[in-house]
C-alpha cells in the first residue's frame, strides 16, 4: 500500500496561513495551541485504531 505522506496544495496553503496566525501568538498561547493540536491528534489516533479494530 502506498501512503501519501505529501501535502495538498490546499494543505499547503491552510499551513501557510497557520503559520502566519502562530506568529502573532504569545509564548503561552503557543503552548496552549500546540497542546490541543497534540490533544487533537492522540483522539485521531484513537479513532482510527477503534476503525481499523471493527474492520478487522
Amino acid at each position: 500500500m502506498d501512503i501519501p505522506t505529501q501535502l495538498s496544495l490546499e494543505q499547503q496553503f491552510k499551513l501557510e496561513v497557520l503559520r502566519d496566525q502562530v506568529k502573532s501568538l504569545s509564548r503561552e498561547q503557543a503552548q496552549e495551541y500546540l497542546l490541543e493540536v497534540l490533544r487533537q491528534n492522540m483522539v485521531k489516533d484513537n479513532l482510527f485504531k477503534h476503525l481499523l479494530k471493527r474492520g478487522a
